[in-house]
């Protein structure tokens, strides 16, 4: 071997030395609330590091300097579904900050079902204000994510100055429990989220065993073609859900191959249980807020949905605005987009991000 050679060879060893080390100071420091270097950041601009919040350690995604947007996920969902807004906030000079809530992705998944009710979720997000040092926030939320949000501002309502719920309306506490509600509403026939709340951890056991086959059925737009399902009697002894879902013909066109990787591999490492008792918690949380009857929510509120979200079952503007209506006292508006699903800020991201722009325009938020 040449001298020159031998200088290639050692300098080649001293840059794999360099990179061993870096990275194993880079795992030490993401331990202890760096950046997480053993996940590959999947969109460019946001970052990850772990912080301690409300007892737990939360693993949040972040991009951006300046006010700070909180924004909380539903189910099955992860921080991901934010990734066209985190970009959007970033760009318009606002800290976006997106969180694996509770039970999801790399944040801590407590035992008890009880620690998921809505006053430790609540308190998982007050606590992230806590802990990156901010008085208040705005908080976005979806799905279960907006669940948790239109209490959280009722129950902490000095650390958030704005709020932006999507795709669950909230019209204040309802007069009876919801899953008294539903069992009667649907007796021995299957609804979701009662199967959800079956003792025994029997829906987590069907979808931990296929989290590729319940994500993509379920990650599809309103008109999205799908084979015939394999269930079609709606009593619940006939089987659980999966089965009750069409598998889809082909991606739509919002999500691509990778989105749809990155989230089922979220899954496939945390599993389903910590998603599951949100759900077990429907009960608990409106036996434990009974001190909110006829609160109001006093902040400036938008509320954002696709036309043909299941969840507000062909409800139109004037109907969602009378009854959020009867719980806050500063709705600017309802924003329904035509012909879009539930996953209403993936499904179009642009309608969405414009909203969200003119209502932080509209109450002087901007950077």
């Amino acid at each position: 071997m040449t001298i020159t050679n031998r200088v290639k060879a050692c300098g080649r060893i001293v840059v794999v030395l360099l990179v061993l080390n870096g990275s194993l100071l880079g795992q030490l420091f993401a331990q202890h609330g760096g950046i997480d270097v053993n996940i590959e950041l999947p969109v460019a601009g946001v970052t990850f590091r772990f912080i301690e919040s409300n007892g737990i350690k939360m693993r949040i995604a972040e991009a951006g300097t300046g006010p700070l947007v909180l924004l909380a996920h539903g189910w099955p969902e992860s921080w991901y579904s934010w990734r066209h807004q985190m970009t959007m906030l970033a760009d318009a000079g606002y800290h976006a900050v997106a969180p694996d809530m509770r039970g999801y992705g790399e944040t801590d998944k407590p035992a008890a079902v009880d620690d998921y009710d809505v006053n430790h979720v609540a308190g998982d997000l007050v606590g992230i204000l806590d802990a990156l040092g901010e008085e208040t926030a705005i908080l976005v939320g979806h799905d279960w994510g907006a669940i948790v949000a239109w209490t959280t501002v009722l129950l902490h309502p000095s650390r958030f100055t704005a709020l932006i719920a999507m795709s669950v309306p909230y019209g204040g506490r309802v007069a009876q429990s919801p899953m008294e509600s539903w069992q009667e509403a649907f007796g021995e026939n299957f609804f979701y989220i009662l199967y959800h709340n079956e003792p025994g951890g029997i829906a987590e056991a069907e979808y931990d065993a296929d989290p590729r086959g319940l994500i993509s059925r379920l990650y599809l737009s309103p008109n999205s073609p799908r084979v015939q399902p394999a269930i079609t009697d709606p009593l619940r002894s006939a089987g659980g859900w999966i089965g009750r879902l069409g598998a889809p013909m082909g991606l739509p066109d919002w999500l691509l191959q990778e989105d749809l990787d990155y989230v089922v591999s979220q899954f496939e490492n945390s599993g389903f249980r910590g998603g599951m008792n949100y759900y077990r918690n429907f009960h608990r949380n409106w036996e434990i807020t009974e001190h909110l009857q006829g609160a109001k929510i006093k902040i400036p509120v938008l509320f954002i949905a696709g036309s043909r979200d299941m969840v507000i079952a062909g409800a139109e503007k004037e109907s969602l605005t009378a009854t959020i209506s009867r719980a806050t006292e500063d709705l600017r508006d309802v924003v329904l987009i035509p012909e879009i699903g539930h996953w209403v800020q993936q499904e179009a991201p642009k309608e969405v991000n414009q909203a969200i722009s003119d209502f932080l325009t509209e109450i002087h938020a901007n950077p």
